[in-house]
């Protein structure tokens, strides 16, 4: 069973610098990014070794939520060899989610 991949600022840089990744900044009080949690497991498994599924916790992380200019979450950026290609604030579907990881591979 894969697995999200925690980032903090020190890794980061290092984790999203090569191929597709989805970083998700979330906070643990936010209702709407409890929601998006399972969603956010099942990408992690079904996209293992094609793409890196990554969250950020924005309450402890605070220095990289204000970096990537997050004002609500969840926010969820799509990055390509380290580059914010699109992102997505609020909620969303799956298949939203998928089709835009599947059209960066």
């Amino acid at each position: 069973m894969s697995k999200y991949i925690e980032l903090t600022k020190d890794s980061i840089d290092e984790t999203v610098k090569a191929g597709v990744s989805v970083v998700d900044f979330w906070a643990p009080w936010c209702g709407p990014c409890r929601m998006l949690a399972p969603i956010i497991d099942q990408l992690a498994e079904e996209f293992d070794g094609k793409a890196k599924i990554c969250k950020v916790n924005a309450d402890e992380e605070q220095e990289l939520a204000t970096k990537f200019g997050v004002r609500s979450i969840p926010t969820i950026f799509f990055m390509k060899d380290g580059e914010v290609i699109d992102q997505i604030i609020g909620s969303a579907s799956k298949q939203a989610f998928t089709d835009k990881i599947n059209s960066l591979l």
